[in-house]
């Protein structure tokens, strides 16, 4: 699916470095969202923009589009949601502009070539979407659910197979469990969302699940569904089935609350700001590169650690100046004030910091 030139009012102020103004005129209707009923200027920006990537992002990429097209018109953006990994692929491969990944470039990724980039220059890591990641429930009977990251790895690596399993009835004394067996659907491409799911586990419940961080799910039991929306789909038409996926897409479906120190906590974009805001970025990288190692050790139960943090990645220098200038141009954009509202309003997603922000703001600056 490409998602491009959706309309929207709106109006959006480009990043100072490229001193653009954009704002869509008004023509008699009421003053656009975050813009003035008498001011109109006209934006320079003109091309075609692609990016491949996160399907995490999809919800929010449709309404940064419709904004950032309405202010820019001879712009258009296209963002395929292939998934992150995908996207991290077409962007080194130069079949992208830019990646929108829940996963930021690994070690091997960074020391080879990106063919977008000008020669002997290197990709950056720009975080611009921050969500929770929900675990999904269609439990026969069931609505309310608590699990821990133990019960959780259990269930995922097939350790657990009933859902009237003695661990999961231990945390749920109130529920009726039916003694039918559990359908654990994860992603069969390679995700970033099953890369920072996969972290929470093998960092808050290191016993129980010993497998390495990664986009590709290490085990072959349960479900495997193409995508997000596959995860989704999969959940709902299926029977006594569990699953992880961005928030934004949960729908209906149940969530389950997962225990943070000692209370059982439902996700919120609150809690999995605080996660971001006090986690480090990752040592050794380009200055510009704002990777976020994720801290999920926290037993603070205003926090959830069940989190992703998605990226634009970009490069530092471009081949083409051109897509240079759509690049910053949009990227900040989504990573702005304005930006950051639309993903919450349309997503749900987290805001990024004051201080990370301005942090993107300034790599963006030094892009070329």
């Amino acid at each position: 699916m490409k998602l491009k030139r959706y309309a929207a009012p709106a109006v959006i102020a480009i990043t100072a470095a490229l001193a653009l103004s954009a704002c869509a005129s008004n023509e008699g209707g009421a003053p656009a969202a975050g813009g003035s009923s008498d001011a109109a200027s006209a934006s320079a920006l003109t091309g075609t923009l692609t990016g491949i990537g996160s399907s995490a992002q999809g919800s929010a990429q449709e309404a940064w589009i419709a904004a950032f097209q309405t202010a820019n018109p001879d712009v258009t953006v296209n963002y395929d949601p292939q998934g992150s990994g995908a996207g991290r692929e077409s962007f080194i491969s130069g079949a992208s502009a830019f990646a929108g990944s829940d996963s930021a470039l690994n070690d091997d990724e960074l020391a080879g070539e990106f063919a977008s980039c000008a020669p002997g220059t290197k990709a950056i890591d720009l975080p611009v979407y921050i969500s929770p990641i929900a675990v999904v429930f269609n439990v026969e009977g069931v609505t309310d659910l608590n699990l821990d990251a133990a019960t959780i790895a259990n269930i995922f690596s097939g350790k657990i197979t009933t859902w009237n399993d003695p661990a999961i009835a231990a945390l749920n004394a109130d529920a009726t469990l039916p003694s039918a067996p559990i359908t654990a659907v994860h992603r069969s491409d390679d995700s970033g969302t099953t890369k920072n799911f996969t972290d929470y586990l093998g960092k808050v419940a290191p016993e129980a699940w010993a497998e390495k961080a990664a986009d590709a799910f290490p085990f072959q039991s349960g479900e495997g569904a193409q995508g997000t929306s596959g995860v989704i789909q999969a959940v709902t038409n299926g029977v006594n089935t569990i699953g992880y996926a961005d928030a934004s897409k949960a729908g209906d479906l149940g969530v389950a609350k997962i225990k943070v120190g000692e209370e059982f906590v439902e996700y919120t974009a609150e809690g999995a700001a605080a996660v971001v805001e006090e986690s480090p970025l990752v040592e050794g990288r380009e200055a510009n590169d704002l990777a976020v190692a994720l801290d999920r050790s926290t037993t603070d139960p205003s926090h959830y650690p069940l989190v992703l943090v998605s990226y634009a990645i970009a490069c530092q220098e471009y081949a083409d100046a051109a897509q240079a200038d759509l690049v910053k141009a949009y990227i900040g954009y989504i990573a702005s004030e304005e930006g950051q509202q639309v993903a919450a309003d349309s997503a749900g997603a987290a805001p990024l910091s004051a201080d990370l922000s301005s942090k993107v703001a300034a790599a963006l600056e030094t892009i070329k």
